[in-house]
C-alpha cells in the first residue's frame, strides 16, 4: 500500500529533504550511528506528556457539557437536538495534531508514545462528564466555561515555559538551535545538547496538506478512521441523553459518573495497543533480519531494514485490526439492544468499556500509520480530526 503511494510521489529534491522522515541513523564523523533525536527517552516522554496535556483541551471542551444538555436545553427553551448540534459543530472545526512524535521518535518507538499522547484527548471522554456533571449540580453550568478559561490559562503557562521546539525542518535532530520566538522560557530540555550544530536544515517549500487526499492508500485509512471515530462520538455524545430517559432515577452527577466506564475503555486501550504495536513491529522485523540471514547468509542491519521501502509496514501496524473491529461491531450491537431492552445499567456499561477499548485501538492503530506513511505532513493531525468529525457530523 505504502510502496503504491510512494512510487506516484515524485522524488524530493535537495531543498525537500528536510522534511522527509530519515529512519535511517546517519553515521556520525567517528563512524558511529547518530541518534534520530538529541533528546533523552525521558525527555522524550516529558515533551509527549506535555502535547498529550495541550491535546486534552479540544475533547474536554466538547465533552464537559455533556451532562449539562438537557439542564442547557431547558434554559434556553430549545430542543436537546439543537443544543448537540453544538458540539457537533464545535468538532467540526477542532484539530488535535500529533506530529510532535515523528519529529523525536521512530517508527519502532511510537506505538508507546502515541499511546501516551492519546491520554490527553482521551482525559476528555473520561474525566470531562464527571466534571461537568459535577459544576452542573453545584455552582451550575455556566461554570463549566469558567473551569475551561482558567485551565487552558495554566495549560498555556506550561507550554509557553517548557515545551521545546521539535519540528525537524527547524531544528533537525534537536540539536540546532531554533530562533528566539520558538525557545521555551525556561530551557530544561535538550539543556546543554542544543546550539551544538550551526548549520540549520533545509527550508522546505509549501506543499499543499490536501494533496495526502490524493494517495488512495491514505484515503482508504482516513475514511475508515472516520467511520469508527463517527461511531465512538455518537454513543458517547447521546449518553447523557439516552441514560437520563433509560434510566430516569439518575441525576446529573450520576450521569457523569456513567462516562467513567467508556472513558476507562479508551485509556487502557491506547495504553495496551501501543505495547502491542511496538511489539509486532520488532516480531516482523526480526523475522525479515533472520530471513535475509538464512537467504543471503550475511546478517542484515535492523536499522537498514526497518527504512527500506518494502517494509510491510502496513503488516507491522495492521496486524490486530480484524479482532478488534469484530469486538467493536459485537459491543455496539449489544450495547443498543441493551438500552431498547433497559436491562440493568451495569451492562450497557460494560459493554461501554469493551467497545471503546476496541475503537480506540483502531483509531491509534491507523493513526500511527498515518504518520508512519506521512512522517512530514504535520497538517496530517489536524485533517485527520477534521475529515473524521465532518463524516460524523
Amino acid at each position: 500500500m505504502s510502496q503504491d503511494r510512494q512510487g506516484n510521489m515524485p522524488a524530493p529534491d535537495s531543498s525537500q529533504q528536510g522534511d522527509v522522515e530519515k529512519i535511517v541513523p546517519s553515521p556520525s564523523s567517528d563512524g558511529a550511528e547518530k541518534p534520530y533525536s538529541i533528546y533523552t527517552p525521558p525527555e522524550r516522554w516529558f515533551i509527549v506528556a506535555t502535547a498529550s496535556l495541550a491535546a486534552l483541551f479540544s475533547p474536554l471542551a466538547a465533552m464537559v457539557y455533556m451532562p449539562a444538555i438537557p439542564v442547557i436545553a431547558t434554559d434556553f427553551h430549545k430542543s436537546v437536538e439543537l443544543i448537540n448540534l453544538t458540539v457537533t459543530v464545535y468538532m467540526v472545526f477542532q484539530g488535535v495534531c500529533a506530529g510532535v512524535i515523528g519529529d523525536i521518535a521512530t517508527r519502532a518507538e511510537r506505538g508507546s508514545f502515541f499511546g501516551l499522547f492519546s491520554v490527553g484527548p482521551l482525559f476528555g471522554p473520561t474525566f470531562g462528564p464527571v466534571i461537568g456533571g459535577v459544576l452542573t449540580q453545584t455552582l451550575g453550568w455556566r461554570w463549566i466555561f469558567w473551569f475551561l478559561a482558567i485551565a487552558a490559562g495554566l495549560c498555556f503557562m506550561v507550554l509557553l515555559a517548557l515545551l521545546p521546539e521539535t519540528l525537524r525542518q527547524l531544528v533537525g535532530d534537536g540539536s540546532v538551535l531554533p530562533p528566539r520566538f520558538y525557545r521555551p522560557l525556561v530551557p530544561l530540555v535538550g539543556h546543554g545538547r542544543q546550539g551544538n550544530t550551526m548549520e540549520r536544515p533545509p527550508r522546505v517549500p509549501f506543499v499543499n496538506p490536501l494533496r495526502i487526499l490524493t494517495y488512495p492508500d491514505i484515503l482508504v485509512l482516513l475514511f475508515f478512521n472516520a467511520i469508527q471515530y463517527a461511531v465512538f462520538y455518537a454513543i458517547t455524545a447521546t449518553i447523557s441523553t439516552i441514560f437520563q430517559s433509560t434510566y430516569s432515577y439518575l441525576n446529573e452527577t450520576e450521569i457523569g459518573l456513567c462516562f467513567l466506564a467508556s472513558g476507562f475503555g479508551t485509556i487502557t486501550g491506547a495504553f495496551s495497543i501501543g505495547k502491542i504495536m511496538d511489539r509486532d513491529y520488532r516480531m516482523i522485523k526480526e523475522k525479515l533480519v533472520h530471513g535475509r540471514e538464512t537467504t543471503v547468509g550475511t546478517p542484515g542491519s535492523p536499522g537498514a531494514i526497518a527504512c527500506e521501502e518494502n517494509f510491510p509496514i502496513e503488516k507491522a501496524r495492521l496486524k490486530t485490526i480484524p479482532i478488534q473491529l469484530l469486538i467493536c461491531v459485537t459491543c455496539c450491537a449489544g450495547y443498543g439492544w441493551c438500552l431498547h431492552q433497559k436491562v440493568n445499567i451495569a451492562v450497557p456499561l460494560v459493554l461501554q468499556f469493551a467497545f471503546c477499548f476496541a475503537v480506540t485501538a483502531i483509531m491509534n492503530t491507523t493513526q500511527t500509520l498515518l504518520v508512519d506513511l506521512l512522517p512530514a505532513q504535520k497538517q496530517l493531525g489536524a485533517m485527520r480530526i477534521w475529515g473524521s468529525s465532518a463524516f460524523r457530523s
